[in-house]
């Protein structure tokens, strides 16, 4: 028998956040297509760890609020494995505020990540890739809460900086096509991941599932198969957009 086609075999890709639920869904993903996965993430032993368990990997650390840390484990990666093809970025932090309670340390620290962190992370990715002059890809892990507000709950910062990632995935996209760069976004609703776990309670899970047309909470697949697609060869002509996996909830509201 022959072996199964790996879209991404030869591939190089950094998953930031890689050992997360999405993010080490998306690594497993990508392994099993043939990439080599160097998985990221501000916990070094955490990042080791999860590598070691997708055997074809290799792990980085760096800090999304520390630009030079995230400049030299990027430059780390590319030297270790001749370049960086694919840049998943599945980093993002949240702090639930209501506005009239906000402090200034909690938003600035999610803009940091949310937003500025995937601005300099993209930039230290491209410069590799447009060295290298072979093209390549970038995903961001977005939330629907880029198009949306959230009623009765404090997400003034996470909504900004998930809004402001959009913009940027845009912008990016047009300022790096001409170097055979692709970038876009995946922004699903809740998924089914242990940082999901404040969705548990009854009531509010109810309410939850009232507001999405197909009536579940998206699985790690869901959101895997769309940054599988802005990965592989069936996106080459796509580019500068956000997909929303949210089970109708954009269509909606």
């Amino acid at each position: 028998m022959s072996e199964p086609y790996q879209a991404l075999a030869g591939k190089v890709a950094l998953v930031a956040g890689g050992y997360g639920g999405i993010g080490h869904a998306c690594a497993k993903a990508l392994v099993r297509e043939g990439a080599t996965v160097v998985v990221a993430g501000r916990d070094a032993s955490k990042a080791e760890e999860a590598a070691q368990s997708l055997g074809l990997s290799s792990s980085v650390a760096f800090d999304m609020r520390d630009v030079p840390s995230m400049r030299a484990a990027v430059e780390q990666a590319a030297a270790r494995h001749g370049s960086i093809d694919l840049l998943v970025n599945c980093a993002g932090t949240q702090e639930i505020q209501p506005l009239t309670d906000v402090t200034e340390e909690a938003f600035d620290r999610i803009l940091d990540v949310n937003l500025k962190g995937a601005m300099f992370l993209a930039q230290a990715v491209a410069r590799v890739q447009i060295a290298a002059a072979r093209g390549g890809r970038h995903v961001h892990l977005l939330s629907v809460r880029a198009m949306l507000g959230m009623r009765d709950r404090g997400y003034s910062a996470y909504c900004s900086s998930k809004g402001g990632l959009a913009l940027l995935v845009r912008q990016h996209a047009v300022e790096l096509a001409r170097h055979g760069i692709n970038v876009n976004g995946v922004a699903p609703t809740v998924v089914r991941t242990r940082m999901a776990s404040d969705w548990d309670d009854p009531e509010i899970h109810r309410r939850l599932l009232e507001r999405i047309p197909l009536g579940r909470i998206a699985e790690v697949e869901d959101v895997t198969g769309a940054v599988m697609f802005f990965l592989g060869p069936a996106s080459s002509f796509v580019t500068g957009q956000v997909l929303y996996v949210d089970g109708g909830i954009t269509a909606t509201q």
